[in-house]
């Protein structure tokens, strides 16, 4: 669900490659979905809000529709058919450079199941001259085709005028009740290697089969979000694709996939950092809890396929975990199996913990209280001190130190440890500034 749910929905469907990925980035005007000359590349929806001479809709991009194919094709074209059911206008896009085909056919029986007004999208009409070829897909049977190319943009502002014309008409604003203060969603991020159930696991706490699951490593190319009502408020959880060492990411829609992970990390509030407990605590597993460390986030360490763990290496894994994480903080480990769901309902209460920690804002009286309190134990080197402190800001909580001179870092750490004990902010990063008095 996105956060903008009460937008009207219009789904692009259709069979692989024939440019849904690209007519979403044309109709937005930047490149949200990753876009590859080859099918398959999208396997999840992808959900934007987009805008049409003033009238905002939801756009959902889909993997392409297949008739049979494998178990991950059929979990895919699943997801086509969900967008198609939920959408409020459906863009079915074709490839006019090739004309119709079964799978196109078998899209068609599906949308006639289905109330939505659907519009057939005729892609790769590049100018004037293949416009003939919008004749030959008349015989599908759903209306007129706009021709369009989604790569050029010719003719998509004729296609978002028809969009909007079938959209249900809007509320007027005076009809509707007073808005109540938005509420905070905070965002959680669902990071870790290929194939250690990231996906799985963001099934499992939305509730729904939002994102592909499949035993097959890189199967989520793209950043997907969902708003869920929890125990803790409305949470965003974010489910990003596997990633791996750059020397091993040979390919284009790898490279972006790895990417919008890495943006994804920077925007959230709480990382889970998924590790697969069979492998134990790979080199990868180290460098990413590095960058998401330096990312300024909570994180929650999950270690998923516990239950295929032995008694001998259930009871070694703590020292694995301390000696080649021992750079985290205090971080909350969890040992669940995401596919059986053992042990996942604890973790809402530890990411509602860090939240709280995230969000904490101390009055400026109680921080100088205990900058104070340390200096008095155990006084910084050469006469440097803290005059005066006070908090500047949340998410993370944010320190400024005016000091008379300049104090050496491994002070600023003890004085960090003494604020991060007394008002019990745990794993929580924290950041320091220090100002000389001058400045």
């Amino acid at each position: 669900m996105s956060a903008n749910h009460h937008l009207p929905l219009v789904a692009i469907v259709g069979r692989p490659n024939v440019g849904k990925s690209t007519l979403l980035n044309r109709i937005v005007g930047r490149r949200e979905a990753i876009v590859e000359e080859k099918s398959g590349v999208t396997r999840d929806r992808k959900e934007v809000t987009a805008d049409w001479q003033g009238r905002e809709f939801r756009l959902v991009d889909t993997g392409g529709w297949m008739l049979g194919g494998s178990e991950l094709d059929q979990k895919v074209s699943r997801q086509s058919e969900a967008a198609m059911n939920e959408a409020d206008v459906v863009l079915f896009v074709v490839d006019a450079s090739i004309g119709t085909t079964e799978d196109d056919g078998s899209v068609v029986r599906h949308l006639r199941r289905i109330d939505a007004p659907v519009v057939l999208v005729a892609n790769k009409i590049d100018d004037l001259a293949h416009e003939d070829r919008l004749w030959d897909l008349l015989q599908l049977g759903i209306g007129e085709p706009f021709g369009v190319s989604a790569l050029h943009g010719r003719e998509v502002g004729d296609l978002l005028d028809r969009v909007v014309e079938l959209l249900p008409p809007e509320v007027d604003p005076e009809d509707e009740p007073e808005a109540e203060p938005r509420e905070r969603i905070y965002s959680i991020a669902l990071v870790g290697r290929p194939n250690v159930g990231k996906s799985t696991l963001f099934n499992r706490l939305t509730g729904e089969d939002r994102a592909v699951v499949h035993d097959m490593p890189g199967t989520t190319r793209d950043t997907i979000d969902t708003v869920v009502d929890t125990s803790e408020g409305k949470v965003r959880f974010l489910d990003t694709a596997g990633m791996r060492r750059r020397s091993r990411i040979d390919e284009d829609t790898e490279y972006y996939s790895v990417v919008r992970a890495l943006q994804a990390v920077d925007k959230a509030d709480v990382a889970l950092l998924v590790l697969d407990s069979t492998e134990g605590v790979t080199q990868q597993d180290q460098r990413l809890a590095e960058r998401v460390d330096a990312a300024g986030c909570p994180i929650v360490l999950v270690l998923n396929k516990w239950e295929l763990l032995s008694t001998e290496e259930r009871e070694a894994f703590p020292d694995t975990v301390k000696r080649r994480l021992g750079f985290l903080p205090d971080v909350p480990v969890h040992r669940i199996s995401a596919l059986g769901g053992k042990g996942v309902n604890k973790l809402m209460p530890s990411l509602g913990i860090a939240l709280d920690a995230y969000a904490t804002r101390v009055p400026t009286r109680k921080v100088n209280d205990v900058i104070r309190t340390a200096q008095q134990a155990t006084p910084a080197p050469g006469g440097a001190r803290v005059l005066y402190a006070t908090q500047g800001a949340t998410d993370p909580p944010t320190f400024t130190l005016f000091a008379n001179r300049d104090i050496p870092d491994h002070y600023v750490r003890y004085l960090e440890r003494s604020i991060r004990e007394a008002f019990d902010l745990g794993p929580t990063p924290i950041k320091m500034r220090v100002r000389k008095r001058s400045e």
